[in-house]
């Protein structure tokens, strides 16, 4: 046995979640090197400056810098704008009230619900983010001094902080190290075709040494190509005003991507036919890659004669390749445009005015926060003030979610602590100059950044190891010595995590597991769409490639739902699991129904000519009926309190099977038996674990 399998099953899931978070991926260097060269030249500057507050500039230099120019720009200047109002606010409600603490804290605390309100309904609630830290912040400085000039002094210093590090990351990110939305998307599909080409390769050559492409890398591939257009759209007038088109080549990318990772691995050699058939699909991959690089129309070249075109027939991934390119291919040439793009979303939430749920959250922040306020000025205790910083950056609209961002915010402390206390004992007494401090500072600057570019699940921990360690050893213009300011900071968040978990799960529980159920019946709506429409129609390719790169982004929207409400406190642990099962079950057999849909239209387009006309009709017949039950199930799931019982088992009706109609009849049988293999949902009905079916690769 493995020295790893004597561990035990916690340890090893560990250590395989940190491998997967931490390996790293396309673009991850490079924002590191951003972070890392901008954290440089912010740290020169401020030490040689006196600027104060460093640990404060870089973590802006952390939230700044995201993976394109345009994100970076676009967080930049919204943090610009909201610490430029906040310090104004600040200033006005001390010039006031400097005089009045009561009130003071009353229109301090006005100022704070109304932008944690404003944070929740805006689009741009960032800006009111900045607003609502910033303001309760500065309240710490009140409590410090009591000469005003000082204070207001030590507020113009807290926006300079802010916003000389937010130039200079805008500076770095356009000018040194820019990466361009544009340039990213097309290296992705680049990507992906290249995948493709090497598989296509190896039907020619007959040889099998490269990796196969799961399930996971295709629904991951397809979900970076939106994110990508939706910021390429934003950067280039020529893809907006195309971005229909360039969302349909994205769903051919994706669908072929897709058909890659159904090609056989081992077969017989390819017969001579086979092999001219092989040729032209990478020929005409070859030439979508070269289009999508120099912009140039793409058009389908055909090499083969029809009786070698029409081997593909009997390969069904072959057959989907050829059909993907070719719907996209009679596209450009028609220069029709094949739906309307996305609409973007509302600046202000729709039940913005409506919804007390927006209302509850901003008492209960605001709560805690003054809670929090007065532990701090009663124990007179100044290096603790993180403890109201700590309760508005875990306040998230669900308990899943407050609780993955406290515990990200725990580990990254602990993190980032023990380090500092490891360089405070050992190594900053030897150290005389600049160099050694940055010698020192950027391999963990450079650990904080490579976190921190990683996925949602990981990346909050980065930022907390970088500020914590910089809170600890940066904030003085010279070498440190006291280690209780690194207790101290890790004594605040405790305490401020603490007290905001103690307030949210004691007033107005705001859980995300009705939420789930209704992600979840869209996604089953989303995956009864498609099943509908004619199987081997060519007009419905294009369209069906986009509503299959939609079903993937809800199916991850869901599971990312799913990671948050399994980390939900709850008094009530047997519903807790309960929904946690029957949620996972639901994700598990919609991923199975979409491959089996889609293993069924492939053999439908494949055989509809040399099947009868009968046993073609019964099968659309069923595929018509999974959908209508899919449909059923999706609205009692989404009812409240959920009734969705169990789909039926849909028989097919066809009366004879002809040996040529076998592999139609199979697929169609999956498909009813992977809709049936939904789970019953009713109260009363017994939970099971979700089946351990492998994902098909």
């Amino acid at each position: 046995m493995a020295a790893a399998d004597y561990l035990p099953v916690t340890v090893r899931n560990a250590g395989a979640f940190l491998r997967r978070e931490l390996a790293p991926f396309p673009g991850r260097l490079n924002v590191t090197l951003r972070c890392m060269l901008t954290s440089a030249i912010v740290i020169v500057v401020s030490m040689a400056l006196e600027v104060p507050s460093l640990a404060l500039s870089l973590l802006v230099v952390f939230y700044v810098t995201q993976s394109n120019v345009v994100l970076t720009r676009l967080v930049g200047v919204m943090f610009m704008v909201g610490s430029t109002l906040a310090i104004g606010l600040s200033i006005l409600v001390l010039k006031y009230t400097f005089d009045y603490p009561l009130l003071r804290i009353v229109i301090a605390s006005l100022v704070f619900f109304g932008s944690v309100y404003l944070l929740r309904v805006l689009k741009i609630g960032v800006v009111f983010f900045c607003v609502a830290i910033v303001v309760i912040y500065v309240q710490s400085f009140v409590d410090q001094t009591d000469q005003a000039d000082l204070l207001i002094r030590a507020v113009l210093w807290v926006w300079v902080a802010v916003n000389y590090p937010i130039a200079l990351t805008l500076v770095v990110n356009t000018l040194l190290l820019p990466a361009e939305p544009q340039l990213q998307l097309k290296a992705e599909i680049h990507r992906q075709l290249a995948a493709l080409d090497t598989r296509l390769t190896q039907q020619i050559d007959g040889t099998t040494s490269a990796a196969p492409i799961t399930l996971a890398a295709v629904q991951q591939g397809a979900l970076t190509l939106q994110k990508l257009l939706r910021f390429t759209t934003m950067r280039d007038a020529h893809y907006l005003e195309h971005q229909a088109l360039q969302l349909a080549c994205i769903a051919t990318v994706s669908r072929l991507y897709r058909g890659a990772s159904e090609l056989p691995f081992s077969r017989p050699r390819s017969s001579a036919a086979q092999l001219a058939m092989w040729r032209e699909l990478r020929a005409n991959c070859v030439a979508l890659d070269n289009s999508v690089m120099t912009g140039e129309p793409y058009r389908y070249v055909s090499t083969a004669t029809p009786e070698e075109r029409n081997v593909s027939d009997t390969i069904p991934a072959a057959a989907e390749l050829q059909r993907a390119l070719r719907a996209f291919a009679d596209l450009v040439t028609s220069n029709a445009a094949p739906g309307k793009p996305p609409v973007s979303e509302p600046m202000v939430a729709p039940d913005a005015w409506t919804n007390p749920a927006y209302m509850r959250f901003s008492l209960k922040t605001l709560l805690a926060v003054l809670v929090c306020y007065v532990f701090y000025n009663a124990a007179d205790w100044q290096g603790v003030h993180t403890i109201m910083l700590t309760c508005l950056i875990v306040a998230l609209p669900s308990l899943g979610a407050s609780t993955q961002r406290a515990l990200l915010r725990l580990t990254g402390a602990l993190i980032g602590s023990a380090l500092a206390l490891c360089m405070v004992v050992f190594v900053i007494p030897h150290l005389d100059d600049i160099v050694g401090l940055l010698l020192v500072t950027l391999p963990v600057v450079a650990l904080g950044a490579w976190i921190t570019a990683g996925s949602e699940r990981i990346s909050y921990a980065g930022i907390q190891v970088m500020f914590t360690f910089a809170l600890a050893l940066l904030e003085q213009f010279g070498p440190t010595t006291n280690l209780t300011e690194i207790r101290d900071r890790m004594v605040g968040i405790l305490l401020g995590v603490g007290v905001a978990t103690v307030v949210q799960m004691s007033f107005w529980r705001e859980g995300e597991g009705d939420v789930l159920r209704q992600k979840l019946a869209t996604l089953l709506r989303a995956i009864a769409a498609q099943q509908r429409g004619p199987g081997a129609d060519r007009r419905d390719e294009l369209p069906y490639a986009q509503r299959q790169l939609q079903a993937w982004a809800v199916l991850a929207d869901c599971e990312a739902t799913l990671s948050r409400v399994a980390l939900e406190p709850a008094w009530q642990e047997g519903e807790q699991a309960q929904l946690t099962l029957r949620a996972q079950t639901v994700l598990a057999q919609g991923r199975e129904i979409m491959l089996a849909g889609d293993a069924l239209r492939r053999t439908l387009a494949a055989q509809a000519v040399s099947s009868g006309s009968r046993t073609v009709d019964a099968v659309r017949s069923t595929q018509e009926q999974a959908s209508v039950e899919l449909n059923r199930y999706a609205a009692e799931l989404a009812a409240n309190p959920p009734e969705a019982h169990a789909p039926r088992r849909i028989e097919i009706a066809a009366q004879a099977v002809e040996p040529a109609d076998a592999p139609l009849i199979a697929a169609a049988d999956d498909l009813s038996r992977q809709v049936a293999g939904l789970p019953d949902w009713r109260i009363e009905a017994p939970v099971a674990a979700p089946s351990s079916q492998p994902i098909r690769t």
